[in-house]
């Protein structure tokens, strides 16, 4: 497959490339999205007293 070892190092090092710029890609995206905040049982006991209370 590889005539000699300067192409499998050369294989190596473009594919290790383009796994470092998806992560970077990825890790962008990550940070350009909002976070969302997984409901809780205190988040939803909270928004159940805040309807309660407004009932009143």
């Amino acid at each position: 497959m590889f005539g000699n070892d300067a192409e499998l190092l050369l294989s190596l090092h473009r594919s290790h490339a383009s796994e470092l710029q998806a992560d970077a890609a990825r890790d962008r995206l990550a940070r350009s999205l909002p976070r969302r905040h997984p409901r809780s049982w205190l988040s939803r006991r909270h928004d159940t007293a805040r309807t309660v209370g407004g009932r009143r």
